[in-house]
C-alpha cells in the first residue's frame, strides 16, 4: 500500500474504504471485508450513524489497531461542545485515538471546534486534523490562524473535477486531498471516456481501477465505498501497475471542472439543524 506524508510528519494510506450511506450492519461487513483484503484506511463520520459498527469491525477483523488508519468527522451540531464530542466519538469507536478527525461542514462554531481538536492532538487523542467540504478561502484562514495546520482536505474530486488550483495550494502547506466521489458519483460517461477504455485494455484492469490509480499517482487519497466484497477487492487491486507521464497527461485533459454536489447556504443550515442522538445507533 502506498502512503503519503502529511505536514505533521505522519503518513496516510493512499486508499481506504468509505462508509457513507451505509447502515451499521453493512458498514461492519464492508469494513471487515476491506481490512481482510489489505486495506489500511477506514473513513466514517458522526453523521453516518455507523461509528459503533466501524469500531466493531476494526476490533474483530483480525488486524491490530496500529495497522488501521481511522478517520472520522465531527458534525456541526456538536462543534460548540467539541471536546465532549471527541470523547463521545472515541467511545463509540471503542478506540484510544483517532488518526484523522475532520470538521465535516463549514458552518457553526468551526473555529472553536478546531481549537478543541488541537487540544486533543496535544493529549494524544487525535493524530491529525482535517477539514471536509470547506471552501478554499476558509482553508487558507485555518492554515494561517491555527497552531496546527490542517493535514487533509476532503472534497469531491475525480477526473471531471481535478481540483488543480486547490491541490496547488494544498501542496504549499503540505496537506493532501482526500477525494470523495472519486469515480464521479457513478457517472457512466466518465468511466466510458475513451482514455479509460484504452488504458483498461492495455493494463488488464477496469475503468474504475484506472481512475483510482490515476488518483493515487495524482497524490489523492481515495475512499471508494462499496458493500460488495468483489468490488472492495477490485478497488485495492491498483498497486501492481504504473501509468506513464503521457497517460497521466491524457487523463488530465478530460477535466471539466464539473462537480456533482454543491452545498447551498440552506443546505448548510440544514446540516446544523440535523442533530440526532449519535449514540442511538447499533
Amino acid at each position: 500500500m502506498e502512503r503519503f506524508t502529511l505536514n505533521n510528519g505522519t503518513t496516510i494510506p493512499a486508499l481506504g474504504i468509505g462508509t457513507f450511506l451505509m447502515e451499521p450492519d453493512d458498514a461492519q461487513a464492508a469494513v471487515t471485508s476491506a481490512l481482510q483484503s489489505g486495506y489500511e484506511l477506514v473513513d466514517t463520520a458522526n453523521a453516518y450513524l455507523n461509528e459503533k459498527a466501524v469500531g466493531r469491525a476494526i476490533r474483530n477483523a483480525g488486524v491490530s489497531r496500529d495497522k488501521v488508519y481511522l478517520s472520522t468527522k465531527l458534525w456541526p451540531s456538536v462543534y460548540a461542545k467539541a471536546a465532549d464530542a471527541i470523547d463521545d466519538t472515541l467511545r463509540r469507536l471503542q478506540t484510544d485515538y483517532i488518526d484523522l478527525l475532520f470538521l465535516h461542514q463549514p458552518i457553526g462554531d468551526t473555529e472553536g471546534a478546531y481549537r478543541a481538536i488541537e487540544d486533543a492532538v496535544q493529549t494524544g487523542k487525535i493524530r491529525s486534523i482535517g477539514l471536509s467540504n470547506f471552501p478554499e478561502e476558509e482553508l487558507r484562514k485555518f492554515a494561517a490562524d491555527m497552531t496546527v495546520k490542517p493535514a487533509v482536505i476532503q472534497t469531491e474530486a475525480h477526473p471531471y473535477a481535478q481540483r488543480k488550483e486547490l491541490k496547488a495550494y494544498l501542496a504549499s502547506i503540505g496537506a493532501v486531498l482526500m477525494a470523495w466521489y472519486p469515480l464521479g458519483h457513478g457517472d457512466k460517461a466518465l468511466q466510458q471516456e475513451p482514455v479509460f477504455k484504452a488504458l483498461a485494455e492495455k493494463y488488464g484492469k477496469s475503468a474504475p481501477q484506472i481512475i483510482l490509480r490515476w488518483h493515487v499517482q495524482n497524490q489523492d487519497v481515495v475512499i471508494p465505498g462499496s458493500k460488495n466484497p468483489d468490488h472492495i477487492r477490485a478497488n485495492i487491486d491498483i498497486f501492481d501497475f504504473q501509468l506513464t507521464d503521457e497517460e497521466m497527461q491524457s487523463i488530465a485533459a478530460v477535466n471539466k471542472d464539473k462537480t456533482y454536489y454543491t452545498a447551498t447556504q440552506s443546505a448548510l443550515e440544514g446540516y446544523l439543524a440535523f442533530s440526532p442522538d449519535f449514540d442511538a445507533q447499533k
